[in-house]
């Protein structure tokens, strides 16, 4: 069966676990080399079609297509799957321990100590290779992790939250390698509830709330699209004439506030009363929306926690 120029695709798919459902009745295509964001708060159904992907989870309903037929072990084998909950044989030394991954991915031993050893010089664990994985930072461990997703030099790349964990400098080498295997044309598929990271890296992205997609676009045409809908605006003097029907909701962005419209708003009627107000208005332009943003606008903002990212309460893990 033709893939069909997609490396993945999800058609109708439900998949419950007793009287909660985790995804319902979710169509998702991630075509074969783009890197394609599955992007969402904590519990909305991510993880659970990672792993129908994987096929660690059977649907419910509807069908899950791996390079264009189910899901078996000689299409997993062609995938790098980074999971969610991290581990790694702790006993086991970092070289022996990314050996042993890249023999049982069907590399030959010696090639992949080869390509082992040049992973753990490149994110800078050389030192580190003789010893117990236990014995590295949690950090280190998500690195020699990554590396072991690698190592067979899949053609597709998914990554379930893979900035977790990890700090500003380790996510920018994570952000550099993921764009040197896009541009040998190599599929990258990941999750995660970080906007920003998202926003920087993908071509394509599908978010979704609880259980359910919300929007499904090329990344660029959802962004020109979205644009009416946000106006940053800097000004001195009384707030009051920011507010009125037009705003749904109003952020602060890099110092200016970004004044969210409501479908159909004019932003006009917002600068006609600041020019009538007693304010001193510095700027009022039309933005272009954050992924954060249009998340907010069509998943509601009760789906944005206190620290401003999107989370859900009590939910994790799916």
């Amino acid at each position: 069966m033709s893939d069909d120029g997609f490396a993945v695709k999800l058609e109708g798919v439900t998949k419950r676990f007793g009287k909660h459902t985790a995804i319902s009745d979710f169509d998702f295509e991630v075509p074969r080399g783009t890197i394609c964001g599955l992007l969402g708060p904590n519990g909305s159904g991510k993880t659970t079609s990672i792993r129908m992907i994987m096929g660690i989870l059977h649907p419910d309903e509807g069908r899950v297509s791996l390079f264009g037929s189910d899901p078996d072990v000689t299409r997993r084998t062609k995938v790098g799957y980074l999971p969610e909950e991290r581990g790694l044989y702790k006993k086991m030394k970092v070289l022996e321990l990314l050996t042993f991954l890249a023999e049982i991915r069907g590399v030959r031993r010696s090639e992949g100590r080869k390509r082992a050893g040049v992973w753990l010089e490149r994110l800078g664990l050389t030192e580190w290779s003789d010893k117990r994985a236990e014995d590295l930072s949690k950090g280190m461990q998500q690195k020699v992790q990554f590396i072991g997703t690698v190592l067979h030099d899949p053609e597709l790349l998914i990554l379930d939250e893979p900035f977790s964990g990890l700090d500003p400098i380790n996510q920018d080498v994570l952000e550099e390698i993921v764009r040197d295997y896009h541009a040998k044309g190599t599929t990258i598929l990941f999750s995660t509830h970080l906007m920003h990271q998202a926003e920087k890296l993908c071509e394509r992205v599908c978010l979704i709330s609880n259980s359910k997609k919300v929007l499904d676009a090329e990344l660029k045409e959802l962004k020109a699209a979205e644009r009416k809908g946000v106006v940053a605006v800097e000004f001195e003097g009384p707030d009051t004439w920011i507010r009125g029907p037009e705003v749904d909701h109003v952020e602060e962005v890099n110092g200016a506030l970004h004044l969210i419209l409501r479908d159909g708003a004019d932003h006009q009627a917002i600068l006609a009363r600041g020019v009538q107000s007693e304010a001193r208005i510095l700027r009022f332009d039309l933005v272009e929306p954050t992924l954060h943003e249009i998340f907010v606008r069509h998943a509601g903002a009760d789906a944005v926690g206190d620290a401003g990212m999107p989370v859900l309460a009590g939910a994790s893990g799916t």
